[in-house]
């Protein structure tokens, strides 16, 4: 393939090449007939696949006539993707990013990217874009929906098994978006400001995870600034952090329309400018031309862009056809795995057979609400209608009565509410369905509060005053507040669950399904708590992420707050035992394994799966660090009874930490512990290891105190010996006197030597001696 590739490259005069590096229209890269060099077809994808038909069939562009022109999509929650980008095929809604993160099994996403492929296939797209792994920084956020957790491991995990799925069928996926577009608010002028060590443990490290099981074929930049440079345009990125530290060979995309400078983006790294643009084109050209723009730089992003057609060439099959029933069972299993159970009040649920008369209320029972807004909406090919679901299953010894509760279109209506009011006064129990806002999250906007719809919280107050087996269906795209939970028995969370979430939510009700989703994000009792709060929306265009390294269940942990419901945390109908923890080896050391087991056991009624987890809080050292971290996890299906040892590995490796001043990852030694539960809160067994590593002392200059040179004994030794050679003390002396000094010392170490201790004594010589306390990198 790289002869053919360098042949064609060879082939190719300027003007082909420059023509090679942006788009076809919205969703094509541009074919050369003439060298035989095909199109790649591309289409959103991080929920299901989104071919907009007046785009890509009609070859229309992205302009202001044809939004101007969609008359027919007036009204429709819809209407201005549809007008930008065509109305959409038909295609498998699946869960969204959201939902998909609460099932904890890599497992089933690799089996969703199978189906995705296979979807693809069918019309003919060679690169799905997605999935995305920002991390959900903020549950404001308008596109959190669409990601997986606000952890680096589990989004990582989840989205290397999704790609993996994807490209063992012949399609690639396109890992989105480098880096730290953690919110939707003026996305394209705001500056990401991340100090690094949260920036390369957090917000990159779910990418670094990713690229370190599974090669995606392509890469997409982001919209925003970080910290000062454009992301589509940033060379420490897209070249050094992504291409020279991680060893990433595959083309870098920007987002539609997200480069602003053409030939700084393709100097940074950024290959592929898409959209189609007239002016990105003739700016590229230019610079060749006049040289701003080196030859060999435009042949490398040639070269990635032709070996990303090559793979899709090699991987297409015209001839496919995907089993869009099947499909339509594995969204009704993704979602089932990934409802959560937040409260079951007296085991509510599932529903008992003593209960005769069911009252579904709500407007979701009927319109269902199953995705956000955006890009990443899918036109579903098939959808479960909760209320019919709830029929089916409730069979014909119980009666269901239904109340919209609303008007149609959501908001409060006296006489919707009094006849829903009638019906949960003489049910033996309630399942009202309730929503966040329809279409206030999305692309180019995050949520405006996290409450529910107005008039669904009024309806809920008002069932709850006349039902006290109330159980609630809450729908949502992120975190929700909920002052009303102590009213409800029961709370079933489903985020966007895809066209399959009815049918999944009638199963777990009615208990043929035991529910095994476990929050990927934490729940807050005020958005005041949240960790982002002080500094979200920005201001002046700048976005200081000033939590640091405190995101999500990392700050709640490190601030004692007790959240309204923890990271991990998700019930069901079966009870789980954790004993007999097991360590393989009391020490590990770089690049070594521990093996970590334990005895589970179902001791429910039911068969159950659990989401066995491994959090490790690091020992106290020189910088600051989070007080645990999720190390490893496993979902385990257990039958009613069934004991099993669960083994779960851990690497030294993944227990370092990011380290400014010495710009490398490092490996703290010392004792770290192994903390197991089903929750980030909810720790059922503890144990240690040790970690054998090179120690990693401060790093010192001439303005550090005497108290740090005490800590870093190399150092101190050097020190020693310069100031007894200096003072014709013996050295023995000197260290006793230095250390006897140390805590009334308080200038730097330059000062006290000089002005203070009163020697001759060059800057440049106690440089030189505290060289000789840094560790080799």
């Amino acid at each position: 393939m790289d002869e053919d590739i360098r042949a064609r490259l060879g082939a190719m005069n300027l003007e082909e090449k420059v023509r090679l590096l942006g788009g076809d229209g919205l969703w094509r890269t541009q074919a050369l007939p003439r060298l035989g060099i095909a199109a790649v077809l591309m289409t959103d994808g991080t929920q299901g696949v989104r071919y907009s038909i007046g785009q890509i069939d009609g070859g229309e562009g992205w302009g202001l006539d044809a939004a101007l022109r969609a008359d027919d999509l007036e009204g429709r929650a819809d209407a201005g993707v549809e007008a930008l980008f065509g109305l959409a095929r038909q295609a498998t809604c699946f869960p969204s990013g959201s939902c998909l993160g609460c099932c904890w099994d890599p497992a089933l996403l690799r089996e969703m990217g199978h189906a995705l492929a296979e979807e693809c296939q069918e019309m003919g797209v060679g690169l799905l874009l997605g999935p995305g792994v920002n991390l959900r920084r903020t549950p404001l956020a308008g596109r959190g929906y669409e990601y997986y957790a606000e952890d680096p491991l589990l989004t990582g995990e989840l989205a290397a098994a999704l790609i993996e799925g994807l490209q063992a069928r012949g399609v690639g996926a396109c890992l989105k978006h480098l880096a730290c577009n953690n919110s939707e608010y003026r996305r394209t002028e705001m500056d990401s400001v991340v100090a690094e060590r949260p920036l390369r443990e957090l917000y990159l490290r779910s990418f670094q995870h990713v690229l370190e099981r599974v090669e995606p074929w392509a890469l997409m930049s982001a919209y925003n600034r970080l910290n000062g440079t454009q992301a589509a345009e940033h060379p420490w990125l897209l070249t050094r952090v992504l291409r020279e530290e991680w060893g990433y060979q595959g083309p870098v995309i920007s987002d539609w329309h997200g480069i602003k400078d053409r030939p700084a983006a393709l100097l940074a790294g950024n290959d592929l400018a898409m959209p189609e643009s007239r002016r990105q084109h003739e700016a590229l050209l230019e610079a060749v031309l006049d040289g701003s723009v080196p030859r060999e730089t435009l042949d490398r992003s040639c070269e990635r862009v032709l070996r990303l057609v090559a793979r899709v060439e090699a991987g297409r099959r015209p001839d496919a056809r995907a089993d869009h029933l099947a499909h339509h069972r594995l969204a009704r299993r993704l979602a089932a795995e990934s409802l959560v159970l937040l409260k079951n009040e007296d085991d509510v649920l599932p529903i008992g057979d003593e209960v005769r008369r069911i009252a579904v209320i709500g407007s979701p029972a009927l319109q269902p609400v199953i995705q956000g807004s955006g890009c990443a909406t899918t036109r579903a090919r098939h959808l479960d209608v909760p209320l019919e679901e709830i029929r089916a299953l409730a069979g014909d010894a119980r009666q269901v009565e239904y109340a919209m509760g609303t008007g149609a279109d959501g908001a409060m209506d006296p006489l919707a509410e009094a006849e829903a009011m009638t019906l949960a006064r003489r049910a033996d129990l309630v399942v009202l369905f309730v929503s966040t806002p329809v279409g206030m999250d999305g692309e180019n906007g995050d949520r405006r509060d996290l409450d529910i719809l107005p008039a669904h919280a009024r309806l809920l107050d008002a069932v709850a005053g006349v039902q006290s087996r109330l159980v609630v269906v809450l729908s949502s795209g992120d975190a929700v507040l909920m002052p009303w939970l102590e009213q409800v028995r029961a709370l079933l969370l489903t985020f966007f669950g895809g066209q399959g979430m009815g049918h999944a939510v009638a199963e777990v009700l009615f208990g043929r399904t035991n529910p095994s989703g476990r929050l990927s994000v934490t729940f807050p009792n005020s958005l005041e708590e949240t960790p982002a709060h002080l500094g979200y929306p920005g201001e002046q265009s700048r976005h200081l992420y000033g939590e640091g390294l405190f995101v999500g269940y990392r700050y709640y942990d490190k601030r004692r707050i007790e959240p309204r419901f923890p990271f991990g945390f998700g019930l069901g109908y079966s009870r789980f035992d954790y004993r007999d923890l097991r360590v393989s080896q009391p020490s590990i050391g770089p690049g070594q394994t521990l093996w970590i087991s334990l005895e589970l056991t179902n001791l429910g009624p039911r068969p159950g799966q659990e989401v066995v987890q491994l959090y490790v809080a690091p020992p106290a050292g020189e910088l600051l660090r989070e007080p645990q971290a999720l190390k490893a996890f496993a979902k385990v299906a257990l039958a009613v009874g069934e004991r099993r040892r669960v083994e779960l590995a851990l690497e030294a490796d993944a227990l370092a930490h990011y380290d400014p001043q010495r710009g490398r990852w490092v490996l703290a030694g010392g004792v770290h512990q192994l903390r197991i539960g089903s929750s980030s809160r909810d720790v059922r067994l503890v144990g240690q290891v040790r970690i054998s590593a090179p120690p990693c002392y401060p790093v010192l200059s001439a303005d550090s105190s005497l108290a740090q040179l005490l800590r870093n004994p190399p150092a101190f030794a050097a020190v020693a010996r310069l100031v007894s050679r200096k003072s014709g003390v013996p050295v023995g002396r000197v260290r006793r006197r230095l250390a006897e000094l140390a805590p009334s010392l308080f200038a730097g170490l330059y000062v006290s030597l000089v002005e203070l201790l009163r020697l001759e004594v060059s800057e440049a010589e106690l440089e030189r001696a505290l060289r000789q306390g840094r560790e080799p990198d």
